[in-house]
């Protein structure tokens, strides 16, 4: 099989699936460039609630395929942080379905996803200092956000593995799952998500990623969008909602 990122839209959800088992997964120059695109894609799909990524098999990621940092030196790198950046600025719901390997570009990827779910036995690692490299600002400054200075000085320092307990305790993780469980937990939740509005997730998003002076366009798109009145309707007849609010509604 060819390195690729296989992707498919069933019943709201988009799922993501980094495929290069022949390497762990590990992401190629050619992968990295794709996923901006992909992700726009989606973002631009009325039908798409929410997005999952994954890996095929086993295993996340394992990172960023190290024969392309020899080919192309510090080009990857590049790469990777404009698709991280793609990732967390990606307008609807993301999680990140985790087993096996988690390392590397792998974890930088499912840091900048809004959850992370992982399968017992799941391995997680943040690992430039193996290889003398500048973990990037970005990618550091969002690790932070997650685990705190202390946690985040111990994984880039040390590029010491941890498991999927220590990841959860944490707070790198959000559930762990028994093995054989998580596929059925991420349909499961996931449909939750979609069940949502989009208003709220989208506005929430925002504000608890730090952007500043969008108080009065989510104001007003809660004013125009009807999705309060309705959930409030739907809460007193007792039955499911039906929001409508969309991205560039």
């Amino acid at each position: 099989m060819e390195p690729q990122l296989q992707a498919s839209v069933a019943d709201g959800i988009a799922t993501v699936v980094i495929a290069n088992p022949a390497k762990r997964n590990a992401m190629t120059a050619s992968m990295w460039r794709a996923l901006p695109g992909l992700l726009d894609g989606f973002a631009a799909d009325p039908a798409v609630r929410a997005l999952v990524l994954t890996g095929a098999g086993d295993t996340f990621c394992a990172g960023a395929d190290i024969s392309s940092l020899r080919e192309r030196g510090g080009d990857t790198q590049a790469l990777s942080v404009v698709a991280e950046d793609a990732l967390a600025a990606f307008p609807k719901p993301t999680l990140a379905a985790v087993r096996g390997f988690c390392v590397g570009g792998g974890s930088q990827l499912a840091a900048a996803c809004d959850l992370r779910f992982a399968q017992e036995g799941a391995s997680f690692g943040v690992t430039p200092a193996k290889l003398g490299i500048v973990y990037p600002a970005s990618a550091t400054r969002r690790l932070v956000s997650l685990v705190g200075p202390a946690t985040t000085k111990y994984l880039l320092f040390s590029g010491e593995l941890i498991d999927a307990e220590r990841a959860l305790r944490t707070g790198l993780v959000d559930e762990v799952l028994p093995e054989g469980q998580l596929g059925k937990r991420v349909a499961e939740f996931t449909r939750v998500l979609a069940a949502r509005s989009l208003l709220t997730q989208a506005a929430a998003k925002e504000f608890a990623d730090g952007r500043e002076g969008r108080e009065e366009h989510w104001a007003g798109q809660a004013r125009g969008s009807g999705d309060a009145a309705e959930g409030v309707a739907a809460f007193l007849e007792r039955r499911t909602p039906r929001f409508g609010w969309t991205l560039g509604g």
